[in-house]
C-alpha cells in the first residue's frame, strides 16, 4: 500500500484547526485518515496530462455560462458597468488592458462609519472644471472666454489649476462668474482653449471617475468607477489589506507578479462561482501560473502562451498556420516532437501516460528468466 505523504503546509494547518477547535486522540486521529483520503483522491500519475485536463475542466462548464456581458459594479450607486460571466473569462485569459477598471475600497477601523466614508469617496473623487461649470461661452467682442459656476465652485482651487495650465491667460471672477482673457488668441485657438480648460483637473485621484458608498456587512465600503492603486495605498484612512482593484497591470505595476498571479486566480474563480460552476481550483491555478511565469502577464492566446510554444507545428496547428510554416522552413528550423499537440498531428504515440515510458527488451534474457521460471 502506498504510504500518502501530506504536504507540510496542509499538516499544519490540519494541526492548527485540530488546537483551535480542541480537537485530540482519536477523533483527531479520524480526521487525519480522512485527510489523507482527500490527499490521496488529490494525487495524479505521472505522465497525465494536466494541461488537457484543465482546458477540459474550464472550457466544459464555461459553455454553460450566460452570455449576458454586463451587470452593474454597484446597485447601489450605479456605477459603471463591469463585464461579467463569459465575456469577462475572455478578458481575463486574454489579459485584455481595454476593460471597465473597479475598486472595493475598505477603510481602518477608527474610519469604518457612513460619515467618514463619505467625505473620502468626495475626496478620492476625480473632478473637473467642467463638473463645477453650469454654462460656457466665448465672448468674440472681448476676445475671452466665459465659466458661469456652481455654488459650489472653489475660486482659489479653480485658479491655481487653470493658471498652472495656462500661464499667459488673464484669469479674473466677477460674481459667479469666471473670465478667462488669453493674451494673443484667435477664433479657433479661444474654442481650443475652452474645451482643454474645461478638461482641466481640480481635485481628487486621477482615473476615479465615480464612487459609492456602499453597506457590506459591518463594512463601509466605497465602489469605484476607475482605478488607480497607487494613489489609494497611499491614503492613511484606507485598509490597504483588503482594498481590491480588478486590474491585474496595475496590481503587477505596484505589488508585483505573484500579487498579479493571485488577482487572476481569485477573478477567474468568483467569475465562475458567480455563475454556480463548480471548478477545482488547481486547474485555475495552473493557468494562472502559466499566464506569469516569465514574471509578466502574458495572454492565453496566440501573442501570449500559445504563440511562445517552442514546437512549430503547436504554433501551426493552433492559429496562423501557413505564416508559422512558412517562417520555420525559411529559417530552417527543426521541430523536436517533444509535446502532446505535434505528435498526435504526425501520427506519433504522444508522450502522456504509458507513452512517457521507453521499453527495451532484450529477448534473450527475457528467454532465461522465462526459462529458471520453468
Amino acid at each position: 500500500m502506498t504510504t500518502i505523504k501530506i504536504p507540510k503546509k496542509i499538516e499544519d494547518d490540519f494541526n492548527k484547526f485540530c488546537e483551535e477547535h480542541k480537537i485530540k486522540g482519536s477523533e483527531k486521529k479520524k480526521l487525519h485518515e480522512k485527510l489523507k483520503e482527500i490527499v490521496k483522491k488529490s494525487l495524479f500519475e505521472p505522465g497525465e496530462a494536466i494541461g488537457v485536463i484543465t482546458a477540459q475542466s474550464i472550457s466544459e462548464p464555461a459553455t454553460q455560462m450566460t452570455m449576458r456581458s454586463y451587470t452593474m459594479a454597484s446597485q447601489a450607486g450605479r456605477l459603471a458597468k463591469v463585464t461579467f460571466g463569459l465575456p469577462r473569462m475572455v478578458e481575463i485569459f486574454d489579459a485584455r488592458k481595454t476593460f471597465e477598471r473597479a475598486m472595493k475600497i475598505y477603510l481602518k477601523e477608527e474610519y469604518n462609519n457612513k460619515k467618514d466614508a463619505k467625505r473620502i469617496a468626495e475626496k478620492i473623487k476625480e473632478r473637473f472644471v467642467r463638473d463645477v461649470v453650469e454654462k460656457s461661452s466665448i465672448d468674440l467682442l472681448n476676445m475671452q472666454l466665459e465659466f458661469e459656476l456652481s455654488a459650489d465652485a472653489d475660486r482659489d482651487t479653480i485658479k491655481s489649476a487653470i493658471e498652472k495650465y495656462a500661464k499667459s491667460c488673464n484669469v479674473s471672477f466677477r460674481a459667479n462668474k469666471l473670465y478667462i482673457k488669453p493674451e494673443k488668441a484667435e477664433i479657433k485657438d479661444l474654442r481650443s482653449l475652452k474645451n482643454k480648460i474645461l478638461e482641466t483637473h481640480l481635485s481628487g485621484i486621477r482615473n476615479i471617475l465615480k464612487v459609492a458608498v456602499v453597506k457590506d456587512g459591518e463594512d463601509w465600503v466605497i465602489q469605484t468607477s476607475g482605478s488607480n492603486l497607487r494613489k489609494i495605498l497611499e491614503l492613511p484612512e484606507i485598509d490597504i489589506k483588503r482594498t481590491y482593484t480588478n486590474d491585474m497591470y496595475e496590481v503587477e505595476a505596484v505589488l508585483g507578479i505573484e500579487a498579479a498571479r493571485n488577482l487572476i486566480l481569485n477573478e477567474a474563480s468568483s467569475t465562475l462561482g458567480e455563475q454556480g460552476l463548480d471548478v477545482d481550483i488547481r486547474h485555475i491555478m495552473l493557468i494562472s501560473d502559466l499566464m506569469t511565469k516569465d514574471g509578466k502577464i502574458r495572454s492565453v492566446g496566440r501573442y501570449g502562451i500559445s504563440g511562445k510554444k517552442t514546437s512549430i507545428l503547436a504554433k501551426a496547428n493552433f492559429e496562423e498556420t501557413l505564416k508559422h510554416l512558412t517562417s520555420a522552413s525559411f529559417k530552417g528550423l527543426r521541430d523536436e516532437l517533444r509535446g502532446a499537440v505535434e505528435n498526435v498531428m504526425i501520427g506519433n504515440v504522444a508522450p502522456i501516460g504509458t507513452g512517457r515510458v521507453e521499453l527495451i527488451v532484450d529477448p534473450k534474457k527475457l528467454k532465461k528468466i522465462s526459462g529458471k521460471k520453468s
